[in-house]
């Protein structure tokens, strides 16, 4: 290693659980990462919102803590950024301006890949600097490299990722406890796994923008977080769950990326729970625990596990990009950039295929069932299975209005039918409640 240069001078934004990790990983293991890199690397500075604050944090130079983050992605000599505080602005002016000034940046910023990677993407070639990320998605565990780089030269038809912890961890616990929603949420709130306010978990916005920098990457189009199908796990019942059982299935928030055939190619991306096989690689997926499923061409399956949050299983995610730019720097090289070569459309949810399962409450008379059949035919939506369970006959020991549960799984059906089924049984004088509708995917 040259022992003549200069170390490579680091400006790191943010310093809460991620960013305080960083700090740390660089201070403590700087002999390390000079070897690998085969230069120095140095922090330079630490841009927080509360400096007061951060310099009380163990293992954090206080010396580097400063409150003026464009001062310092804008001060001379800053060869790299890592940009860890999140959110859309300040963020994005911060990265715009450090990459004006010649630094390569290394970002673990979902929210803003999924809303503008594009002007960060031009911004990088235009100043000729790198623009890494590994750490935006899926915390610890490598799946932006693989999908930009190892698999560039296949062709991606699929990924389907639990990509949220905190949503894996509450139906996890649904399935194996038996609790409800409220209460597995709460003990999640309790635990560190979910926000207090938990509203980017459970509602799909966290796993939504992780889905649509997973599209960008797999079908080289420009996918944002508005063109994500989105849909939460608080409606997911104990009944759901138990319904997933009896048909050898679990419950999953999955983001699912994939292209549709008809009539031409198109990036089809959604979020939303499902029921997938028992024998899914992904089935076994549990706690706060992220995979990703990938399907390729010539590479087949692949398959990527791993914790997907926490402040060292990022940190580590944000130093392998670090190490990767800081190599590309002494060596006077450039990663890849955008790829977006296809520019593919964005497929219309109602065109999305898949199978189905509902759950009826209806009136236990004569000619119900043929009717409901009647009503999912009238929509070109074939039924699978049928499973019906009475559920009261009495009522204060006089005879009342029997109740029945259907349970129904249809075959492949177009989202589109199968919504205009829905909305038709809703209106069926037969039909009390429409209790649940959950996709069935994997199979």
């Amino acid at each position: 290693m040259p022992q003549d240069q200069p170390p490579l001078q680091v400006a790191l934004l943010g310093c809460g659980t991620v960013g305080s990790a960083v700090a740390r990983l660089i201070t403590e293991h700087g002999d390390d990462l000079a070897a690998r890199i085969g230069r120095r690397i140095e922090l330079a500075g630490i841009a927080v919102r509360r400096p007061q604050r951060a310099r009380s944090l163990p293992g954090v130079p206080a010396e580097l803590i400063t409150g003026d983050a464009d001062e310092l992605v804008r001060r001379p000599g800053i060869d790299l950024v890592i940009e860890v505080i999140g959110g859309i602005e300040p963020a994005r002016g911060l990265i715009l301006a450090a990459m004006a000034n010649g630094a390569s940046v290394v970002t673990a910023n979902k929210v803003l890949l999924a809303e503008d990677a594009g002007s960060l993407f031009a911004a990088a070639e235009e100043y000729g600097v790198d623009l890494y990320f590994e750490a935006a998605v899926a915390g610890a565990i490598p799946i932006v490299r693989p999908l930009r780089e190892s698999l560039v030269g296949d062709e991606i038809s699929t990924v389907i990722g639990i990509v949220n912890g905190t949503t894996n961890y509450i139906l996890d616990k649904m399935d194996t406890v038996g609790s409800g929603f409220a209460e597995t949420l709460a003990e999640a709130q309790e635990l560190g796994f979910a926000e207090a306010d938990p509203t980017a978990d459970v509602d799909g916005f966290d796993a939504a923008a992780k889905a649509a920098i997973l599209s960008s990457l797999a079908f080289h189009s420009r996918v944002r977080s508005a063109d994500v199908h989105r849909e939460g796990i608080a409606e997911v019942t104990s009944a759901d769950i138990a319904s997933a059982r009896e048909m050898g299935c679990v419950v999953k928030m999955l983001a699912i990326c994939e292209l549709t055939d008809e009539p031409e190619p198109r990036v089809s991306a959604r979020v939303h729970p499902a029921m997938i096989p028992l024998s899914h690689p992904l089935a076994s997926v549990g706690d706060a625990y992220n995979a990703v499923f990938v399907e390729t061409r010539s590479a087949g399956r692949l398959m990527f596990y791993g914790q997907g949050a926490g402040g060292a299983p990022t940190a580590s995610a944000v130093l392998g990009d670090v190490v990767t730019v800081a190599r590309n720097r002494v060596r006077g090289a450039l990663g890849p950039g955008e790829s977006n070569y296809a520019s593919r459309g964005i497929a219309a949810m109602g065109d999305v295929v898949t199978r189905y399962h509902i759950r009826l409450e209806v009136a236990d008379t004569p000619g119900v069932l043929a009717t409901i059949a009647q009503c999912f035919a009238r929509h070109g939506v074939s039924l699978q299975t049928v499973r019906q369970q009475t559920l009261a006959e009495t009522a204060g020991g006089e005879k009342q209005l029997a109740e029945a549960q259907l349970v129904l799984v249809t075959h492949q059906a177009t989202d589109q039918a199968l919504q205009a089924t829905v909305d038709t049984l809703r209106g069926l004088s037969e039909v009390a409640e429409v209790s649940s509708v959950m996709r069935v995917e994997g199979n």
